[in-house]
């Protein structure tokens, strides 16, 4: 079983039987979190995903890691600026593109390379796969230089190849509505690249009906499309893991 709990905007905390991920909460209250190890995730350096606030939450109660994309810098200026202990510091690892990590027993994390900042979050545990992908996504702006247009389609084609086939149980992806019908591309790409059983949509400004917008367009989407409707909404899933 899995339950997922909506923050706002791109903040997620998804609930295993064993395990609590935290995903670019910077918004929205934070409900009670299980006794269990928490791993915490900042997808990159833009303040509507990344909060110092999270480091507070590595407080004696638990087992915290926190996963931190690049452009994230852990200086000394800033360690001091966000109250970082050097207990804190030290469970903190900063991912590029293409790395992984192991930060806890039976638990992968690998780093996507984003056509913004930071990374995108693939994340293996208790027999289930997770994908946050921050700012990864196929940024078409209209009025935008087309030579812009065209490289961004290409970079962010590369950058998602690793998940080709790939079955994702849980997929949080931007569905951005201001971009118009143009902020379809990135998740239709992503539920056409990789087996996806479930796809919540983020980084939508509090406009929720975009999602009817997308499903209209792409009506083969709507089973494996969970509808976010407002901040604290509470999902369970309880299918079973595959073995």
């Amino acid at each position: 079983m899995m339950h997922v709990t909506f923050l706002d905007h791109s903040g997620f905390l998804v609930e295993l039987p064993g395990l609590t991920l935290l995903f670019d909460w910077w918004k929205g209250d934070l409900p009670p979190l299980p006794s269990g190890p928490l791993l915490v995730f900042a997808s990159h350096r833009h303040p509507d995903h990344f909060d110092p606030r999270i480091f507070a939450l590595d407080d004696g109660q638990r087992d915290v890691r926190f996963l931190l994309g690049k452009g994230i810098h852990l200086t000394d200026r800033n360690r001091k600026k966000w109250g970082l202990s050097e207990k804190a510091a030290a469970d903190c690892r900063v991912l590029s593109g293409g790395e992984s990590a192991s930060p806890l027993p039976g638990v992968t994390v690998e780093a996507l390379p984003s056509t913004d900042e930071g990374v995108a979050f693939l994340v293996t545990a208790e027999g289930r796969t997770v994908f946050h992908a921050g700012d990864l996504n196929w940024w078409h702006w209209e009025g935008e230089d087309p030579v812009w247009n065209r490289n961004m389609e290409a970079d962010f084609r590369r950058y998602a190849e690793p998940l080709r086939g790939r079955k994702i149980d849980l997929a949080m992806l931007p569905l951005d509505p201001r971009l118009g019908e143009d902020g379809f591309r990135g998740p239709r790409y992503f539920l056409e690249l990789a087996d996806i059983r479930r796809f919540l949509p983020m980084h939508q400004w509090g406009n929720f009906n975009f999602t009817n917008q997308f499903l209209s367009c792409y009506t083969s989407f709507t089973s494996r499309t969970v509808y976010v409707n407002r901040v604290g909404q509470v999902f369970t899933f309880e299918e079973e893991a595959d073995t």
